[in-house]
C-alpha cells in the first residue's frame, strides 16, 4: 500500500498541467490553484506549437518502422524540451517561482494505444522534465489502469464530474485527434468512452490535399457535399463503431490508411476531395450522436472542449446530428483549449493527495487505481 506524502510535501496548491495530444499540433499548458470543493482557478496558460521535425516524427513513430526504440526516446526528450518552455512561460507570465509549484502533470504523447493487448505508449522524458524544470513530474497516467485490466482511456471523465457537474444531464466531448465523450446524467455515477475519429481524418485529409495543417472552420468542408453511400460505408466497414463502452481507440486504428483502405473499396464513383472531407466532418458528427443516443438518450445538451471546438463547421455538424444544443465549454466558464491541460494538473494533485483518479465505470478496470508515477526535482 502507498503510504501518503509528508505534510509539507501537500501544503502547495499550484499544479501545471500539460497535454499534447493525438492531433499532435501543439503543447497546451496551463498553471492553476486546485483547492477541494473550489472551482480551478487558472494562473496562466500557453499553447506552444509543434515544431514541424518533430510533429513528422511523433507521427511516423505512430507506426512501426526502423530503430524505433533509438527515434523515440530522441523525440521523447524533444518533447519534454517543449514542455519545459510550455512551463517557464506559464511560471514567468503569473509571476510564480518553481518552488511554489506542487507539481506537473505531463501526459505525454500516444503512439501506441493497446489496452487490448495490456499495454500503452505515451512517448515522454519526465526526469528530464523535471530537471529542466525543478518542478515534481507526474507522469505515466494510464498504464496503472492498463494493469489492471482498464483501457487505460478516457481518463478526464472523473475531472469533467469534478467540474461540469449539473442537476440536468448533460455530455461533455473532448475533440481532439480521437474524441471522447463524458456523461454526466443525474444522481448516476459519471461514464465515458471514445467514440472514434475527430481532427484525426479532417487535420491528414486537409494536410494530404491543401497542404494546410487543417481545415479552419471547416471552410473546405462547406465547399463539398457529404456523399451518404461513403459516410455509410465508413461505419458499417469498421466493427469498432458497434463495441459496447468500455472502449477507447487512436492512431493505432484510426489512420490515414484506414481511410485510404476504406475509399479504395467504396463502389460508388471516385469522390471529389472536398466532398471527403465534407463526410469525414460529418463522420465525426454521427458517431458522436450515435454514441450519445445509445448510451444517454435522455442528455439535455452537450458542452465541447480541445481544438475541435473551434471548428465551426464541426460544431454545426453535431448540433445538426445531436439535434440538442451544442457549445463550448466556454459557456461553463472554463475555455476549451485549456480543459485537457487542466485536467492533468487535476490528475497530478490527485496522484500526489494519493486519491485514486481512475473509474472502473469509464475504462473497465478491476477497480480504482491511483494513476501516475513521481519524478522528483
Amino acid at each position: 500500500m502507498t503510504s501518503p506524502l509528508p505534510e509539507h510535501r501537500k501544503a502547495p496548491k499550484l499544479y501545471i498541467g500539460l497535454m499534447s495530444g493525438t492531433s499532435v499540433d501543439g503543447v497546451d499548458g496551463v498553471l492553476a490553484r486546485l483547492s477541494g470543493g473550489q472551482p480551478p482557478q487558472v494562473l496562466a496558460s500557453a499553447s506552444l506549437a509543434m515544431p514541424a521535425d518533430l510533429r513528422q516524427e511523433l507521427l511516423a513513430l505512430n507506426l512501426s518502422g526502423e530503430d524505433e526504440l533509438a527515434r523515440g526516446a530522441l523525440a521523447a526528450n524533444a518533447l519534454a524540451r517543449l514542455y519545459a518552455q510550455a512551463v517557464a512561460e506559464l511560471l514567468r507570465s503569473a509571476g510564480i517561482a518553481a518552488g511554489d509549484v506542487a507539481a506537473i502533470g505531463a501526459h505525454g504523447q500516444t503512439v501506441r494505444h493497446r489496452p487490448d493487448s495490456g499495454y500503452t505508449v505515451q512517448l515522454n522524458a519526465p526526469a528530464l522534465l523535471a530537471e529542466l524544470s525543478g518542478v515534481d513530474v507526474v507522469a505515466d497516467f494510464r498504464s496503472r489502469d492498463v494493469a489492471a485490466g482498464g483501457q487505460g482511456a478516457p481518463l478526464v471523465p472523473p475531472f469533467h464530474a469534478a467540474i461540469f457537474g449539473a442537476p440536468e444531464g448533460r455530455a461533455v466531448l473532448n475533440l481532439g485527434g480521437i474524441a471522447n465523450i463524458t456523461l454526466l446524467e443525474p444522481e448516476q455515477p459519471p461514464r465515458g468512452f471514445d467514440t472514434g475519429p475527430a481532427n484525426v481524418f479532417l487535420d491528414g485529409w486537409c494536410q494530404r490535399h491543401l497542404g494546410a495543417p487543417y481545415d479552419a472552420d471547416g471552410r473546405w468542408a462547406a465547399t463539398g457535399q457529404v456523399l451518404a453511400p461513403l459516410l455509410e460505408q465508413l461505419i458499417a466497414s469498421e466493427p469498432w463503431f458497434a463495441l459496447p463502452p468500455p472502449k477507447s481507440t487512436g492512431r493505432d486504428l484510426f489512420n490515414m490508411q484506414w481511410l485510404d483502405a476504406r475509399l479504395a473499396a467504396f463502389d460508388g464513383p471516385k469522390p471529389e476531395p472536398q466532398d471527403v472531407q465534407a463526410t469525414l466532418q460529418r463522420l465525426t458528427a454521427r458517431t458522436v450522436a450515435n454514441a450519445i443516443d445509445a448510451a444517454a438518450a435522455g442528455t439535455r445538451e452537450v458542452f465541447v472542449c480541445g481544438g475541435g471546438a473551434r471548428n465551426a463547421g464541426l460544431m454545426r455538424e453535431l448540433a445538426y446530428c445531436l439535434q440538442r444544443p451544442v457549445r463550448a465549454t466556454d459557456a461553463l466558464g472554463v475555455p476549451a483549449q485549456e480543459v485537457e491541460a487542466l485536467a492533468f494538473a487535476w490528475l497530478a494533485q490527485a496522484f500526489m493527495e494519493r486519491r485514486p483518479a481512475g473509474l472502473p465505470a469509464v475504462t473497465g478496470a478491476r477497480g480504482p487505481r491511483i494513476l501516475g508515477a513521481l519524478y522528483p526535482a
